[in-house]
């Protein structure tokens, strides 16, 4: 890997410094998992705040009887993109959906479509994968390795490409501890794991899936890795560069602070915690918890594609996007502070007081998930058949115990992920550009985002108003109490249990209650 570039002033043949949004002026663009988490701010952050771009391409198929035109209709519709809508709609008119999978042959791109985007395309970013931990591995290499091959061929045939920005996972190389900004060897030949899930039978493949994914936590992590490999061995002097972010949840600022759309990774266990339902997640509180927002990672990646067509020369560059290192946030503080805002803001229809906490022991959390999480679940869905009401809390639970079991991996260790390349790049841009296209993680004021994460949670997750704001807070005063309460029955309730059997504990008691009489009748007497 090249080393880092060094002067904050750069531009094509000359020492002039290009602005980042001039940059992609009267340039087109093509995207896939545009459709995504990262590719909708990804896309609206473009059209924003590079005014000048020419079009951008998003690889689409059809999905649920919906054509890729109500798709995309339905995506700028979204929330994301109500700053646009007001303020500059014509904009949205750039965003050309392009037919195609990133699961089939040629990504299932029209020759048509493929010659078009190969005359006008200057910029390529490639965010489609399955993100999803326990996908099955034939599925997982065809979309993160098969598509990545598949892309990479596309951009040789691209006459004018200036950069190729791949979208990696900063867990890739999740066995090694020290994590630097360089592409190490993959745990397995990639032609080879290409070749097993192409000609053995599926069934056979998830037999033998463990043994090759080996001490990584799933197939995710191991496609990612190998995806890398492919990526350097087949890309030749295209100009590439590899973004890595860690674990991506909500926007810090743009273009709506707290906007998230999915339920994955902490997502759908913080939102349970919130409800009520989930009190115990086994995990290392002190541990670093690299969590990044998804519009650090997004500023970070336009900013690649500047800085790898202007140092074209250097080779393909890997960018760390992780927060650990310059502003690290452990698990026990982020949990403590979502319980905090969950509690000023809290969720519609709770159904018991958000709390619990992280534990590192596995004995004591599987007691608790027992107590608190199981044996609930089976009552209300008790009570539910009893009133003929669906029950649903079983499979809830079943889900989010899954959820978090594939967590679990990454709570209970921890990673130094070096990011000098992106220090680097934040050091090489201008004033303005560095505020426009901010990615310095210095400066995220954790207890502030937190609080716009869970306030997005709310809004954009569970769709709930803030006029339904008062209401909540009623039911979680209400709740507040019955929990209380029900805490100090329960001590005593095992009190008057364990001391009704134990001569010892009556004993013990006796002397206390002794010892505390005694102790009143001398300050008595003092006084």
């Amino acid at each position: 890997m090249a080393s880092c570039f060094s002067g904050s002033h750069f531009g094509p043949g000359s020492q002039e410094y290009i602005p980042v949004a001039e940059f992609y002026a009267d340039k087109s663009v093509f995207v896939t998992g545009g459709t995504g988490f990262m590719g909708k701010v990804l896309v609206e952050k473009l059209l924003r705040s590079c005014p000048k771009i020419k079009k951008i391409y998003l690889l689409m198929r059809p999905k649920r009887g919906q054509d890729v035109a109500s798709r995309l209709t339905e995506l700028t519709q979204s929330p994301l993109f109500e700053t646009l809508r007001k303020e500059r709609p014509q904009e949205l008119n750039k965003i050309v959906p392009i037919v195609g999978d990133i699961t089939e042959p040629e990504l299932g791109i029209s020759p048509a479509d493929q010659a078009m985007l190969c005359q006008k395309v200057s910029v390529v970013f490639h965010s489609a994968a399955t993100v999803k931990f326990d996908e099955k591995l034939k599925l997982s290499v065809t979309i993160n390795m098969l598509g990545t091959q598949q892309l990479v061929q596309l951009c040789h045939r691209m006459l004018g490409l200036e950069a190729l920005v791949h979208v990696s996972t900063a867990y890739c190389n999740c066995e090694r501890e020290q994590v630097e900004e360089t592409v190490y060897a993959p745990p397995a030949l990639p032609e080879h794991v290409v070749t097993l899930v192409q000609t053995l039978p599926d069934d056979l493949v998830d037999r033998i899936t463990p043994d090759l994914v080996g001490d990584r936590p799933n197939t995710y992590t191991f496609t990612k890795a190998l995806a890398e490999d492919m990526l350097i061995k087949e890309c030749g002097n295209l100009p590439v560069a590899i973004v890595r972010p860690s674990i991506v949840l909500s926007s810090v600022r743009e273009p709506v602070k707290g906007w998230v759309d999915n339920w994955n990774g902490p997502n759908g266990i913080i939102a349970a915690v919130g409800k009520g339902i989930f009190r115990t997640m086994l995990g290392t509180g002190g541990r670093v918890a690299d969590l990044v927002p998804v519009d650090t990672v997004i500023n970070l990646m336009i900013v690649c594609a500047w800085r790898t067509h202007f140092k074209r020369g250097e080779g393909v560059v890997v960018y760390n996007c992780c927060t650990g290192q310059q502003n690290p946030i452990t698990w026990q503080r982020f949990v403590k502070t979502s319980f905090k805002y969950m509690r000023k803001h809290p969720f519609s229809e709770v159904v018991w007081y958000p709390g619990g906490d992280i534990t590192g022991n596995r004995v004591k959390h599987g007691a608790l998930s027992l107590l608190q999480h199981r044996l609930p679940a089976h009552l209300m869905d008790l009570v539910s058949r009893a009133t003929g009401n669906k029950p649903m809390m079983v499979r809830v639970q079943n889900k989010l115990e899954k959820a978090s079991a594939c967590l679990e991996y990454f709570t209970t260790r921890q990673w130094a992920f070096a990011d000098d390349n992106v220090q680097a790049l934040c050091g090489a841009l201008a004033a303005d550009d560095r505020a426009t296209f901010d990615f310095d993680v210095t400066n995220i004021d954790w207890d502030a985002y937190i609080e716009s994460y869970v306030l997005g949670i709310r809004r954009f997750l569970f769709k709930e108003s803030p006029d339904t704001l008062p209401k909540s807070r009623s039911l979680l005063r209400r709740l507040h109490i019955v929990h209380v309460v029900t805490q100090v029955a329960t001590v005593l309730f095992l009190w008057r249990f364990l001391f009704s059997r134990s001569a010892a504990l009556r004993h013990m008691w006796r002397l206390v209650v002794e010892y505390l009489t005694r102790a009143a009748r001398l300050l008595v007497a003092i006084a």
